[in-house]
Formats: C-alpha cells, sequence, structure tokens
C-alpha cells in the first residue's frame, strides 16, 4: 500500500507543477523507475496516461484562461502524432538499460535546460505577437512537432518540457507557452500509451492507474488555478535544482550498478 500512497503523492505534486508550469511531468518516469523499481515500460505507460490526463484539464484550464493558441497548437500536433509514434518505436528496439541512460540524461538536460531558458522565457511574456518567423511557417511548426515528440515519447518526458521554453524563446508568451504545450502533451500521449502498455508486465496495473489518475487529476485542477498567483520563474528554478539532483542521482546509481 506504500506503494500505491507514493503513486498518489508524487503524481498529486507533480500535477500541481504541471498546472503551474507546465514542466515537470519528466520527474515521474524517474519516479517510477528509479525510487520504485518499475519496469521501463511500466514507468512510461504511467507516465503518459498521467500526461493525458494533465494535458486535457490543464489546457482547458489554460484556454478558459485566454491562455492558448489553438492554430499553433493545430500544427505542432500534426507533427507530434507521427514522431510520438517513432519515439515509441526506437524506445522499444533499444536495450532497458540504454532506455534509462537517455531518460535520465534527458532530464539532466531538460533541468538545465530550464535555468538557461528562464530569462528568455521572462521576457517574452510581454511579447505575444512578437513570434519567430518560424512559428509563422506551418512546415517548419510540423517538423518542430514531429522532432519533439519523438524525443519526449523516447525518453518519457511528456512534452512541455521541450515545448514551452522552446516556443517562448521564439516569442510566445509563456503562459500560452504552457497551455498550448499541455494540449500538445495529449497528442504525444495517444500513442505512447497505446505503445508502452503493450509491454507492460506489471501485476495490480489498475492499481497503479487509479492511484496516478486521481493524483494527477487533483494536482493539475489545483495547479490550473493558481497559475497567475504563483511566480513562474521562481517555480521553475525550485523545480530545475530537483531534476538535477535526480538526474544525476539516478546517472550514478545506473553506473555503479545500482
Amino acid at each position: 500500500m506504500l506503494t500505491f500512497f507514493i503513486v498518489f503523492i508524487a503524481n498529486l505534486i507533480i500535477g500541481v507543477l504541471v498546472g503551474l508550469s507546465g514542466v515537470s511531468g519528466f520527474l515521474l518516469p524517474i519516479i517510477y523507475v528509479g525510487l520504485l523499481g518499475l519496469p521501463v515500460y511500466d514507468s512510461l505507460a504511467l507516465s503518459f496516461l498521467a500526461f493525458l490526463v494533465a494535458g486535457v484539464i490543464g489546457a482547458y484550464s489554460y484556454w478558459k484562461l485566454k491562455y492558448m493558441d489553438f492554430k499553433l497548437a493545430l500544427y505542432l500536433s500534426i507533427g507530434s502524432l507521427p514522431g510520438a509514434f517513432l519515439g515509441v518505436q526506437i524506445n522499444v528496439l533499444i536495450s532497458e538499460t540504454l532506455a534509462k541512460l537517455l531518460l535520465y540524461l534527458f532530464v539532466l538536460l531538460a533541468g538545465l535546460s530550464i535555468i538557461l531558458k528562464k530569462n528568455k522565457a521572462a521576457s517574452a511574456n510581454e511579447a505575444d505577437d512578437s513570434k519567430s518567423l518560424i512559428l509563422r511557417q506551418p512546415v517548419w511548426v510540423i517538423l518542430l512537432g514531429i522532432l519533439t515528440a519523438a524525443i519526449c515519447a523516447l525518453t518519457g518526458a511528456g512534452g512541455p518540457i521541450l515545448v514551452v521554453p522552446l516556443l517562448a524563446s521564439l516569442g510566445v508568451n509563456i503562459r500560452t507557452a504552457v497551455g498550448v504545450g499541455l494540449l500538445n502533451s495529449v497528442i504525444i500521449a495517444l500513442p505512447s500509451i497505446f505503445g508502452y502498455f503493450t509491454y507492460a508486465s506489471i501485476d495490480d496495473m489498475h492499481l497503479f492507474i487509479l492511484f496516478s489518475l486521481i493524483g494527477t487529476t487533483i494536482g493539475i485542477l489545483a495547479g490550473s488555478r493558481l497559475t497567475n498567483k504563483v511566480p513562474v520563474d521562481q517555480l521553475k528554478i525550485f523545480i530545475a535544482v530537483i531534476t538535477i539532483i535526480s538526474s544525476v542521482y539516478m546517472l550514478g546509481s545506473l553506473a555503479f550498478g545500482g
């Protein structure tokens, strides 16, 4: 029962952080694989299920707050669907050790990118009409969707962790970037859930799903309601520090056979 309590608390906390900033879902696979010792496929299946729920609820909440660009999200998602499918297939073809290594390395880079992108994302908050030329060309946005979705589906990083800082650095309002990232994460999650649950093998999967969805739903609803009340930059720094420490620890454990 302790395991399911950890699943609930982890999804609750990360759901809140996703609702606030959109960039912490990638911590779930590390908790499942590193802390609970679940197989990679099962961990990624549960993580993407949580991302799906968080994406639907979070995107709706940001749309209600007027932080959504459906045209941008549409073109991005057109590329994300085949990109996510490609990422799952690559993961299945490689060894579990290599999959863990890629996951931990990507999460480490994601944590560093949050810090490095912080200033750009903040300044973009007042530049909603100054989108980069790249975002004005549907072909480039679709290609962007393919690339980011493939990386996210392969490593279990969700979606917003790449999309949010990238869109913000290209001139999208930071909160709109979070809204688009959450909506896009739904598209990435769909083929990922189907792919990884095909290879899932743990017992009591229905209980893992239940506790995961309850925690995620409560967390994302709470986080979305608080989005205008919490300084996003400070929250991102906190997430980045936790992410870097966690990934470095897991890389060390993997290197020494832990």
